[in-house]
């Protein structure tokens, strides 16, 4: 494919001859020139082929793409193969530096015009427009069978949508591109102004002069629309036509001509021209988005701007205006253009990745201190292109090319040629090889695997580049020396190969290092094993393995033996000791069926020999122990299907209810009639005798008889899943055999059994097919629009008329046979009973309507609910079709702003809002109001910020549970905003309930906070600190009362306070009152007592505490007084402090002074005794004694328990006396201790 040359910019246009640009392509002409005969060159001029060629182009800025990676010349070529294929034209495309497309059609008119249509559609941005025709109008918009609409659609190259009969919209809506819409608009309103029953004028103003008709922004013609009533189409700027229509009132289409005229005329008397060169490039500031600057220029100045055509190559732009204006236009023309400057950076495409940065983080520096500046890499040129303001444009260009050049000087790049199959080893697993290299050397690495390239791309500074070059081709090297073998071995062997923990297959690798072994995992059904590695170990391996298999398969050899159950344990023997020795002599493996499983059967597995040796062994024992017999009956082959049951069921129950006997029926090429069973004498009998009644039976109910019937008629005989034939053999007995393929006469049906019942059988089938001979064929005529209903979802609503009218055949028309009639099969009254049941059906869907239900795309998941559960209750609720839009028509609606024809502002409802119900009228209605309740909104609850914590729960479980409770978002406050609402989101129903919930606690949480502030009263009590303890309790039981009988709180001050005799209570003011009198009882009996000081010696206070307190408990409880004794820090140690009744004090201060003078003596006692011993402590004259001493003699220890002599240790003996630091002997340690047991 050869891409158009594009000619320098502000060059004289000379348009080069077909010949020149398209040499490849037969000879044709242009768009332009229209169709031509092309004929042969011989001189008998005979006809040939009718072709045009057609040339347009897609401006870049219009140009479609999808923003994927797949994206691009490629995929843009296979789309035109594919369009090329379909329409059979031929295509060439041509790609510019300005990403616009260039496309050259060649082929028959109408399918030059197809292609042109679809590659329209897929190549440039697709706008919308509804525009609205009176209805009586649209039946000449369609022509004669649509011909004319076809036609309309082919030559604008767009899709109009116009609707049907039923549909009562004026509305029609055209998708294309804007020049499309834009002709295909003026031609219909052409059409409609033409039909209109009103005046209608044609006037032909010369193209130049329709602007000032216009005038700036539709300012003229909207004032002339307005003031004559008429309507005015002027045709658009794409649309090559000089013709303007009139349509409207008479008077109003003769003043609106009159002032078309007017002005034209004047204009055409003061108008002159001038024309100036633009650069193409800097055409798009002089037209200005969606043309408004020329729309400026010419209500400012009065003066039309005429742009060349986008295909030309000129650059010419031509002024057209009163002579007075044309040099402020043209000033005007001058400065637009110059308001951008355009610049190039000159970078190599692989730079631009680094200039961009990871993210564009480098480029945003950029662009962030120049947000004018635009930045365009194109990724296919080594150019950069920067535009913007001439200022910002040249500081950007510096910065670019600095850090173009630097990352130049700094970076490098090469290129491998590598064989794409060695990639995945090159990337290893989890890309563990490529992520080395690239670690280790610092470069960046792109290895393309899905675009058919082998060039593997290493970028990076120079030493990391030539480093990872030298790595990669060393790996590449090593692997091209590598070869891969797939060895077939079937799965079962894996274990044996792997081995116990893998010690077989580590032997193997061990043994061939350099080869890579795979072998499937468990999951895996495979057979295939996967070795790798250099040549000749990998066929050393591979021979190896294939050694290993063939051994395997003799030594696998599987022989299946059945044992009578009761013989297994004599199979196996005490301990194991038969199996054992079987196993050790033939060399097999033998394996029983486990105690619990009905099986019999003993698997032997080895070589073919060793198992048939074993099978002998194990037959010998079972043969020895039990009485085996076996026996011959004779039974017909013709009733060994019958006694064999379905799946082998029957002789399965007789074989288990006779002990497990084995019954053996002959195969059916032996043409045998004996039935061999095997098993004990008893059961063998027992089994002969139940085959043989079964079989006498089976001989009684042998007779047979045939019907014949036509082979087309066996399907009605059968019936649906065998219906009708079941019911006859049930009401029976009977076996009815239908012929086979392999049967010779194919009609003929055969019935078994009992004479009786063979009768009935053959009565009730003669009948049934008397029936069906009587069938007839019918046929009923249905709009093809309807066929759809019938056989869609596989035919259900077929299946039910068949069902409900006796098996009636419905035979639709073909996918794609332009037909309306429907055939049916059957009885004359089932024939009947179906039109009239399909009548009915075409009347329910002639009745049905379409209504639109609006509703914003952005709630349409809401609506449809989770898998669409709240629209299929309401298809199912009202019996109608909801269809919602597809997601993808959102883009388009945005691409109709940007596309779409400027200067009328109608709001449009977006297509992707609108979901169309269908059905009966009252359904639809119902349920699109079903749909509108399920429309979520938002609404405001006002809550006070301080409750939002509380309505949010810990770790916002109780708002959470509300959302799943009642079905809808709830939206709180940011803590920094502290708003004063709630925000809740859902359906309306639902947004109902869960503001009353939210209300409701609320209102719980306010109580809740008048509660708490009731519960604050704080009491202030005066309390002597000595009578806290008092208060308190022993364990704190006194004050835990007060508090749980008032419900209060009762703070005590710590010792050391400032206001350590203020008690303080919180709690209700009535609950406060009534602890301080609980408390105030308790300290005013406190205030009664008497407290008395006694001084009694320290030395004897323990004595009289006791072990835990347990003395001066019992002397207190026995006074009923408080006895406190001194603190460590108190001044005077000896004071004990007594308190209680004055009488009971006094009693228990003579109990405490007379315990005293008894503990006294005690402590006198002890002291003299240790001033006695003191002196002998202190002498050390008499430590050593004299050498007879025998020193000092130990009772019950370890050398008494040992029955040695009694004599005094030797002290000096290390090991009797260890020890504990610097000794490196170990002593025997005892459990009972070093002294031994205690006695």
């Amino acid at each position: 494919m050869q891409q158009q040359s594009v000619m320098e910019e502000g060059t004289a246009y000379e348009p080069p001859t077909y010949d020149e640009t398209f040499p490849v392509l037969p000879e044709s002409s242009s768009s332009n020139s229209g169709p031509l005969n092309i004929f042969s060159i011989s001189n008998n001029l005979q006809l040939g082929r009718i072709t045009i060629t057609q040339m347009f182009r897609v401006p870049g800025e219009e140009r479609k793409f999808d923003h994927s990676d797949k994206f691009g010349e490629r995929e843009s070529i296979r789309t035109c193969k594919t369009i090329m294929k379909e329409t059979n034209t031929i295509i060439e495309i041509a790609s510019s530096k300005d990403q616009s497309l260039t496309f050259l059609i060649t082929g028959k008119q109408n399918q030059v015009l197809e292609a042109k249509r679809r590659i329209l559609t897929t190549f440039q941005t697709q706008a919308s427009k509804q525009i609205s025709i009176p209805k009586d109008h649209h039946r000449w918009i369609l022509g004669k069978q649509g011909q004319r609409l076809k036609d309309l659609e082919q030559k604008t190259a767009t899709k109009i949508n116009v609707p049907g009969v039923q549909d009562q919209s004026d509305i029609i809506t055209i998708t294309g591109t804007k020049e499309g819409i834009e002709k295909a608009e003026h031609e219909i309103r052409v059409i409609s102004d033409e039909q209109s029953r009103k005046a209608f004028e044609r006037i032909t103003v010369p193209k130049i002069y329709h602007p000032f008709i216009y005038g700036a922004h539709n300012e003229n013609l909207n004032a002339m629309m307005a003031e004559t009533g008429a309507r005015i189409n002027i045709p658009p700027a794409s649309v090559q036509q000089d013709e303007i229509t009139i349509a409207g009132e008479k008077e109003g289409v003769l003043a609106a001509k009159q002032k078309i005229d007017s002005i034209y005329k004047d204009m055409a008397k003061r108008c002159t021209t001038v024309s100036v060169e633009v650069p193409k490039s800097q055409h798009k500031y002089v037209i200005g988005p969606r043309g408004s600057t020329i729309a400026e220029i010419l209500q400012t100045t009065g003066v039309s701007v005429e742009m060349p055509a986008p295909d030309s190559a000129t650059g010419t732009i031509t002024l057209r205006g009163p002579q007075e204006k044309l040099g402020q236009a043209l000033n005007k023309v001058y400065e637009k253009a110059n308001s951008v400057r355009t610049a190039v950076v000159e970078a190599p495409v692989w730079i631009h990745k680094y200039i961009i940065g990871r993210k564009g983080v480098n480029i945003k520096k950029i662009t962030q201190e120049m947000p004018k500046v635009n930045v365009e890499f194109t990724g296919k040129e080594d150019k950069i292109k920067i535009e913007g303001p001439p200022e910002e444009v040249e500081k950007a260009q510096n910065e670019l090319q600095l850090m173009a050049n630097d990352l130049i000087s700094k970076l490098t790049f090469t290129e491998l040629n590598v064989d794409p199959r060695f990639y995945k080893h090159i990337i290893g697993k989890n890309g563990c090889n490529v992520n080395r290299v690239k670690e280790g050397t610092g470069v960046v690495i792109s290895i393309s695997e899905n675009d058919g390239s082998n060039v593997i791309r290493i970028e990076g500074n120079h030493a990391g580049v030539s480093k990872a070059q030298t790595e990669l081709v060393e790996m590449v090297k090593k692997l091209e020396n590598e070869k891969e073998k797939d060895v077939i071995i079937d799965h079962r062997y894996y274990r044996n190969i792997i081995g116990n923990k893998g010690d077989n297959i580590k032997e193997i690798r061990d043994k061939f290092n350099q080869v890579q072994i795979i072998i499937p995992g468990p999951g895996e059904k495979g057979d295939i094993v996967k070795i790798r590695g250099p040549k000749e170990d990998v066929d050393k391996c591979h021979k190896h393995l294939m050694k290993l298999v063939k051994e395997l398969n003799e030594s696998n050899h599987v022989l299946e033996v059945p044992i009578f159950k009761q013989f297994h344990k004599f199979v196996i023997g005490k301990g194991g000791v038969n199996i054992r020795k079987i196993r050790e002599e033939t060399q097999t493996k033998i394996d029983l069926p486990a105690e619990g499983e009905k099986s019999d059967v003993i698997t032997i597995t080895g070589k073919k020999e060793n198992v048939e040796k074993a099978k002998e062994m194990i037959q010998k024992i079972q043969n020895e122990l039990a009485n085996i017999v076996t026996e011959e009956i004779i039974i017909p082959p013709k009733f060994y299907n019958s006694l064999i049951g379905t799946g082998g069921k029957l002789i399965h129950s007789i074989m288990e209810d006779c002990g497990g006997v084995t019954i053996k029926f002959p195969t059916a090429e032996s043409r045998s009639d004996k039935v061999c069973i095997r098993g004990p004498k008893d059961d063998v009998e027992k089994a002969k005798a139940q085959l043989l009644e079964l079989s006498n039976e089976k001989q009684l109910s042998s007779f047979s008889a045939e019907v014949r019937a036509k082979v087309q008629h066996h399907k009605f005989l059968i019936g649906k899943n065998g219906a009708n034939i079941k019911k006859i053999r049930e009401s029976t007995g009977a076996r009815i055999m239908f012929p086979t393929e392999e049967d010779q006469d194919k009609e003929v049906i055969t019935i078994m059994g009992k004479k009786e019942a063979v009768e009935k059988a053959k009565a009730d089938l003669e009948a049934t097919i008397k029936e069906i001979d009587n069938i007839i064929e019918g046929e009923i005529r249905i709009d093809p629009k309807h066929h759809r209903h019938f056989v869609a979802r596989r035919g259900g609503v077929l299946h039910r008329i068949a069902d409900e009218c006796g098996g009636v055949q419905i035979s639709f028309p073909r996918a794609g046979v332009d037909s309306d009639r429907v055939s049916l099969k059957g009885s004359h009254e089932c024939i009947e009973a179906a039109k009239q049941r399909m009548r009915e059906i075409v009347q329910e869907l002639e009745s049905m309507v379409t209504v639109e239900c609006v509703i914003p795309q952005r709630h349409h998941r809401t609506v449809m609910g989770a898998k669409g559960r709240k629209v299929q209750n309401i298809t199912s609720e009202y019996d109608v079709q909801i269809k919602f839009p597809d997601r993808d028509i959102y883009d388009e609606q945005k691409a109709e702003q940007v596309n779409g024809e400027n200067g009328e502002g109608v709001e449009t409802i977006p297509a992707c809002d609108i979901i169309r119900i269908t059905g009966q009228p009252e359904n639809v209605a119902a349920a699109k109001q079903a749909l509108l309740d399920l429309v979520p909104i938002t609404i405001q609850v006002d809550v006070p910020f301080d409750f939002h914590r509380s309505i949010i729960g810990q770790k916002g479980k109780d708002v959470r549970e509300l959302m799943n409770t009642y079905d809808v978002h709830i939206m709180l406050s940011p803590a920094e905003e502290k708003l004063d609402y709630i925000k809740i989101s859902g359906t309306p129903s639902c947004v109902q309930s869960a503001k009353e919930a939210i209300l409701e606690k609320c209102e719980a949480l306010k109580a809740e906070r008048e509660d708490r502030a009731l519960k604050s009263f704080e009491l202030k009590l005066e309390v002597d600190p000595e009578y806290h303890p008092k208060i308190i309790g022993r364990k704190g039981a006194v004050i835990s009362k007060i508090r749980s009988d008032h419900d209060v709180q009762i703070i005590f001050p710590r010792k050391g306070d400032s206001e350590e005799h203020i008690i303080t209570i919180m709690g209700y003011e009535k609950n406060a009152f009534s602890a301080r009198d609980d408390i105030m009882k308790i300290v005013n009996e406190l205030n009664g007592l008497t407290k008395e000081e006694v001084q009694i010696h320290a030395a004897v206070h323990s004595r009289l505490i006791g072990a835990k307190g347990r003395n001066i408990r019992k002397i207190m409880e026995e006074f009923k007084v408080d006895i406190k004794f001194p603190r460590k820090t108190d001044a005077d140690p000896n004071i004990v402090t007594i308190v209680g009744a004055e009488d009971k004090v006094a009693e228990a201060r003579e109990r405490l002074l007379n315990l005293e003078e008894e503990y006294m003596q005690d402590v006198i006692e002890n002291e003299y005794r240790e001033s006695l011993r003191s002196p002998q402590r202190d002498d050390g004259s008499n430590i050593g004694g004299n050498e007879n001493d025998t020193g000092f003699i130990v009772k019950g220890g370890p050398w008494e328990q040992q029955q040695q002599p009694q004599s005094a240790p030797n002290t000096a003996s290390v090991e009797e006396f260890p020890q504990f630091a610097g000794y490196s002997h170990v002593p025997v340690v005892t459990p009972d201790g070093p002294w031994g047991i205690k006695r």
